[in-house]
């Protein structure tokens, strides 16, 4: 089991204690797995989570739950700023399944593209592999999720991978931006994915081509 000893796997939602404890936390990361990649279509099936301490949670989302109180709470509140890896998605996928609006926001998939203008590759894999140093195993990428209470430790490694490095990245990442004088664009750029998770969620897309 490893560093899976030191994961918490909830089932339905946070405990209040974790939750409390996450509150405190500057940056929390977060991630999502699911079905797939259309919300009105495919399910939540876990959400994952890590502060600044290190400490990571797996939530396992079953079939039908409507409400995560403690996940709401910890999501919504204006204290720690939520960071993922390509926001629009989790995000939508959040509030689609549970009711939950994300704030304050940071994308460091979009950090990446306007910080590591040099790269063409911008996945999770490469920019921890560039920031942290550390090489992720993505085997577990394409698996199916839906079995939330018959995960295997492949999976749940995977998913605890996918949040445990995401702070230090966009540690780099903000001063990169800070740098190269592009950390108030990425701001404003975090800003706007409510309003573009809305817009996806209500089927608008490519609203502002010709």
């Amino acid at each position: 089991m490893g560093e899976l000893a030191a994961v918490h796997i909830f089932s339905d939602d946070l405990s209040e204690s974790v939750a409390e404890v996450y509150l405190t936390s500057e940056h929390l990361a977060v991630d999502t797995e699911a079905m797939g990649l259309l919300p009105q279509r495919d399910r939540l099936c876990l959400v994952q989570l890590c502060d600044s301490t290190g400490l990571v949670s797996v939530v396992r989302i079953p079939q039908g739950l409507k409400q995560a109180p403690q996940l709401k709470r910890v999501l919504e509140a204006s204290g720690p700023v939520k960071l993922f890896h390509y926001a629009r998605f989790d995000v939508a996928m959040l509030r689609y399944h549970l009711g939950i609006y994300v704030q304050p926001i940071v994308c460091t998939k979009v950090a990446s593209k306007l910080a590591r203008t040099y790269s063409p590759r911008h996945g999770l894999k490469d920019l921890i592999a560039e920031t942290v140093g550390v090489e992720l195993d993505k085997s577990a990428q394409s698996s199916d999720w839906g079995a939330v209470l018959e995960l295997t430790d492949e999976q749940l490694r995977y998913a605890a991978n996918d949040v445990r490095y995401l702070i230090p990245a966009w540690h780099k990442l903000e001063s990169m931006l800070r740098r190269e004088g592009r950390l108030d664009l990425a701001l404003r750029c975090f800003a706007f994915l409510p309003t573009q998770v809305e817009l996806d969620l209500l089927g608008y897309l490519s609203i502002f081509e010709h």
